[in-house]
């Protein structure tokens, strides 16, 4: 089995597929890239059972068959090839011969015998939405996806798309974000994509007026995007009642800018690491907010102006929390929902309805 192709669409193919490559795996074929080979088409494979990428390059070759090569080393090899084009060539002993220009490597292929078969998706089940859109929409909200795995639904984010109105949600149990648009879908889809593979969309998609298909099967989701296959295993269980934690009264609002909201707490952040940890005071009042923080290795008080309605409030936040959220907003000022110092921090537009925020407050002690 022998192809020739272009060093630069067979490196960067290896990039993005490589990425769903575990490094270490008890089925030694999933260590590697399948590659299937037919005529003009090569297809190139990553998997980890729970997350695949699969794409498709054009090469030169008049041969069919399946091999595979070590991920990480073939990827190396192929990057550093100081020529155009890359030849690769596996003889029946499973030995790959790899050139460009005059480097040659020889190295060991493996049989796509042992490799698990990636599973198909349902094509009739399937929508369409902007990759612009969906982009932000990701980049919005996975900041507030779980880490610790106590809770396996939370890893994932919510689609919750019902009468045209998608609902992508995230929620940590300490912050909670709701990414809403108006889509042009009247089905119902409601299911939770591991962020993991949501992070690798991310990447692939484009920010252009361009569609991606996602399909929808019983356990796995596809995503279509510019040539790439991107297919997820869904997570099962129930995910958290989003809506019902969502205040619908607040007694303070505030019109606050968010370049000097991250600012300040960026100044906070100088004083708080792993062995310092303290929450950062902030006192709305007569315009102002006053924000404080002290820690064994300082104390930092600031204040700027805001435009504040309601009742004057005292609340505490985790730093990094809040920062995460307010820069998520990608707004230069937004509104902040509050009712009372030991409710959460509600964080909308200034106008609409695009994003909902949620920061839980950290019980102050009485200075």
């Amino acid at each position: 089995m022998k192809f020739i192709c272009n060093q630069s669409e067979l490196n960067e193919a290896l990039n993005n597929v490589s990425r769903a490559v575990p490094q270490k795996s008890p089925i030694t074929a999933l260590t590697g890239i399948k590659l299937s080979l037919n005529n003009n088409t090569l297809e190139l494979t990553g998997y980890d059972l729970e997350l695949g990428i699969q794409t498709k390059i054009n090469v030169q070759s008049e041969d069919t068959g399946e091999f595979i090569l070590e991920a990480k080393l073939f990827c190396e090899i192929v990057r550093k090839m100081p020529f155009e084009q890359v030849s690769v060539e596996v003889d029946d002993n499973f030995t790959a011969t790899i050139k460009g220009n005059k480097a040659e490597y020889k190295i060991l292929a493996m049989s796509a015998d042992e490799y698990p078969t990636i599973p198909d998706y349902d094509s009739g089940d399937s929508f369409t939405i902007g990759q612009a859109l969906l982009k932000n929409m990701i980049n919005q909200t996975i900041f507030a996806v779980a880490v610790a795995d106590n809770k396996p639904i939370l890893t994932g984010e919510l689609f919750d798309i019902a009468d045209g109105v998608f609902n992508l949600v995230a929620i940590d149990g300490y912050k909670l974000a709701v990414r809403t648009e108006k889509i042009d879908n009247e089905d119902r889809y409601h299911f939770v994509v591991k962020s993991k593979a949501l992070s690798e969309v991310a990447k692939l998609l484009k920010d252009d007026d361009s569609n991606v298909v996602i399909h929808v099967a019983k356990k796995h989701i596809t995503f279509e995007i510019n040539g790439y296959m991107v297919l997820s295993r869904l997570l099962e269980g129930e995910f958290h009642n989003y809506k019902g934690s969502i205040p619908k009264n607040h007694t303070t609002e505030i019109i606050i800018n968010t370049k000097e909201l991250i600012e300040s707490f960026e100044r906070c952040m100088l004083l708080i690491n792993d062995k310092n940890k303290a929450p950062v005071r902030c006192v709305f009042n007569n315009g102002q907010v006053k924000i404080s923080c002290s820690t064994a290795m300082g104390k930092l008080s600031d204040e700027f102006d805001v435009d504040l309605a309601g009742n004057m409030v005292e609340i505490g936040l985790n730093c990094r929390y809040l920062l995460d959220t307010i820069k998520a907003t990608e707004s230069d000022k937004v509104r902040l929902l509050l009712n009372g110092g030991l409710s959460p921090m509600k964080i909308v537009p200034i106008e609409g309805d695009a994003y909902t925020f949620l920061v839980l407050p950290v019980r102050l002690k009485a200075e």
